[in-house]
């Protein structure tokens, strides 16, 4: 039952959805769960205000066993989709650092390499990777071309056995630790984009023509480390080539997997806010009795309720038609809109009720609060994914 005796709500799930939830997924949500509140929880508002990543925690979540989530063989847990945005869900309600952090390595990263990578490739990188012996990022957005990824302008020539690239880029998490960088660049000879991996062993220097600096300054996901990077000369060999990707569409895969992904974090972030708010009003008293009990937040706590509750119907929706193999472009992209809309709304009404001290990293709200405006726009802005679904509608696309 989702309901008490006494009429209280012991948690966000109205509708009753973990109920459809399998053994296996509720093993790997209890796991991360356990994880979260024992290990990232107690630690990560020093690492965010520091705007330090918690390397400390890498060893216990590979012993989690979760790196690769959906990826069969090379040592990847071969988990259901719903499982694996368990995870995603799980970390994001812990911290939205963190869980870039894992986003990148085993969703962008591993799930390039799985999607475009050659057998052998896949036997040299994935085993490590799920392990988390080497970590991966992800190169694909640049200084002048974020909305518009597919403009990119970093070039890869081949000479010989060897590419050589040249470009830029931006926002690239991971990529100042990183050991496998898969780096998208256009080839000069017939102008289609192709997927490169920079291999880096452990405890070794990033090859001439890798510079990555950390991008410092931020409010928001503050504990991932986010690079530029200038790339000049950058030598990768013809090997270590992804031979799947030959074109922007393909890259387009990968990013249409990964907009849901990030609608899964969007519920994350607003189960934090929607459990950090009803656990406050219940204790915080105001005029002679807890402000649970006054309308105004009542109002609150139930479009909190409503929003996270929509998110959630969203997302296990999403998850149900890509396992159907009908998940679309404009599928993924309705999910990330109107998911990051509706946390963002959430995380505002947490602190709006938290008053005060919502704006102190102790009470867990701020960090979702300034996490969600990331979210709101990573990954696809807002505006740019209300215009694929705009060009669904419509036929008529707004952008080139």
């Amino acid at each position: 039952m989702s309901e008490t005796r006494s009429g209280v709500l012991p948690d966000h799930d109205i509708y009753l959805l973990d109920d459809e939830l399998t053994e296996e997924q509720r093993e790997v949500r209890d796991r991360v769960r356990a994880f979260v509140d024992a290990e990232l929880m107690p630690v990560i508002n020093d690492f965010w205000e520091r705007a330090e990543f918690p390397f400390e925690l890498v060893p216990k979540l590979a012993e989690l066993n979760v790196a690769g989530t959906v990826i069969e063989g090379y040592g990847c847990p071969g988990m259901s989709r719903m499982a694996g945005a368990l995870v995603s869900m799980e970390l994001a309600r812990g911290d939205g650092s963190f869980n870039t952090f894992f986003g990148v390595h085993s969703g962008l990263a591993m799930g390039s390499i799985n999607a475009f990578g050659s057998d052998e490739q896949k036997e040299r990188w994935l085993p490590r990777m799920a392990r988390i012996e080497m970590i991966g990022a992800f190169a694909l957005t640049e200084p002048d071309h974020g909305s518009d990824s597919v403009a990119l302008e970093t070039t890869a020539r081949r000479e010989g056995d060897t590419w050589v690239l040249d470009g830029a880029k931006r926002w690239i998490g991971n990529a100042s630790y990183a050991h496998v960088i898969v780096i998208y660049a256009r080839d000069v000879a017939d102008g289609q984009v192709k997927a490169f991996v920079l291999e880096r062993e452990p405890d070794t220097e990033f090859p001439a023509g890798f510079e990555p600096t950390v991008i410092t300054g931020k409010i928001g996901k503050r504990a991932i480390l986010q690079p530029d990077i200038v790339i000049s000369g950058l030598r990768i060999p013809e090997a270590d080539r992804l031979p799947g990707c030959s074109s922007f569409k393909d890259v387009n895969r990968v990013l249409s997997t990964t907009r849901g992904g990030v609608a899964v974090e969007a519920l994350g972030h607003a189960v934090a806010a929607y459990e950090a708010a009803v656990a406050y009003a219940g204790q915080r008293v105001q005029f002679g009795k807890p402000i649970a009990g006054h309308q105004l937040v009542q109002g609150q706590l139930a479009t909190m309720l409503a929003d996270v509750t929509n998110i959630k119907l969203t997302c296990f929706r999403l998850l149900e038609l890509q396992d159907q193999g009908r998940l679309t472009g404009p599928m993924a992209s309705l999910a990330k809109m109107s998911a990051a809309r509706q946390a963002r709304r959430v995380t505002s009404m947490a602190r709006d009720i938290l008053g005060g001290n919502g704006l102190l990293l102790e009470n867990h709200v701020a960090r979702h609060l300034t996490d969600m405006e990331v979210v709101y726009t990573y990954e696809g802005t807002d505006s740019m994914q209300s215009l694929i679904v705009g060009r669904a509608i419509t036929g008529v696309s707004a952008f080139a």
